[in-house]
């Protein structure tokens, strides 16, 4: 069940906005009634410093959040961190939002260098401890390419046989060469590599705010319903 309007004009008034255009986004791609259950990965390497000085981090967070309402019930989203290691794994919740991510990031130590595949991993261990049976959107930030590409790739092809679906949101120059390992991961191969495409990647560009809200939850939800289908036909998703 989402969680009703009256129950975000309660808890979270500031994201009324965002939950109605999330809704929005979400009845376009046909997914009212769709159970799922929403991450967030957040890049912490050191030239990320930039987004959350300037309030783009916490900005994504509650997009997220507000997208999160209309695909689940609890009012929470997993939150990784992550730069060479994985830095802290907590969550952001309806209640609880607001400069949430300048809270977490003040007891997080040294920005490091970036190592997706280590991420990855936190979420596909923290989605099969939860038990969940919905399927995952795991919104994934970052501003460059992993340190480890082999190790990416080969965690995004062995994710495939799961329930989740990696949606890549690049931060930064669209110009920049640092995204075009993000194009590949969006491109491998099916079935050669993996049996479903399960990653999609938009650009927010140098400014991340600048992205109306309808048209960042139509980049996050644009992929998912044609995974959905091809997982379900994999028996990927029951």
């Amino acid at each position: 069940m989402a969680i009703s309007l009256h129950k975000v004009e309660e808890t979270a008034p500031a994201l009324v906005s965002l939950y109605k255009s999330a809704g929005a986004s979400v009845r376009k791609q046909g997914l009212s009634g769709q159970r799922a259950a929403v991450y967030l990965v957040l890049d912490y390497s050191g030239s990320m410093k930039p987004y959350y000085q300037d309030g783009s981090v916490q900005a994504l967070a509650d997009r997220v959040l507000g997208l999160s309402a209309h695909l689940d019930d609890d009012g929470s989203v997993p939150l990784v961190f992550f730069s060479t290691d994985v830095d802290a794994i907590t969550d952001i919740a309806l209640d609880n939002h607001q400069g949430r991510i300048d809270k977490i990031v003040a007891g997080l130590g040294h920005m490091g260098r970036t190592s997706y595949h280590l991420a990855m991993d936190a979420v596909i261990d923290h989605y099969l401890g939860s038990g969940s049976t919905a399927p995952a959107l795991v919104v994934f930030q970052t501003d460059g390419g992993p340190i480890n590409k082999l190790a990416a790739e080969r965690y995004v092809c062995k994710a495939a046989k799961l329930p989740l679906f990696w949606q890549f949101v690049g931060f930064g120059n669209t110009r920049s060469t640092q995204f075009d390992f993000l194009r590949k991961l969006d491109e491998l191969a099916v079935p050669a590599r993996r049996p479903v495409d399960n990653a999609g990647y938009f650009h927010a560009g140098l400014d991340p705010r600048q992205v109306s809200d309808g048209e960042l939850y139509d980049q996050l939800v644009r992929e998912f319903p044609a995974w959905l289908a091809a997982a379900r036909a994999q028996g990927i998703v029951r």
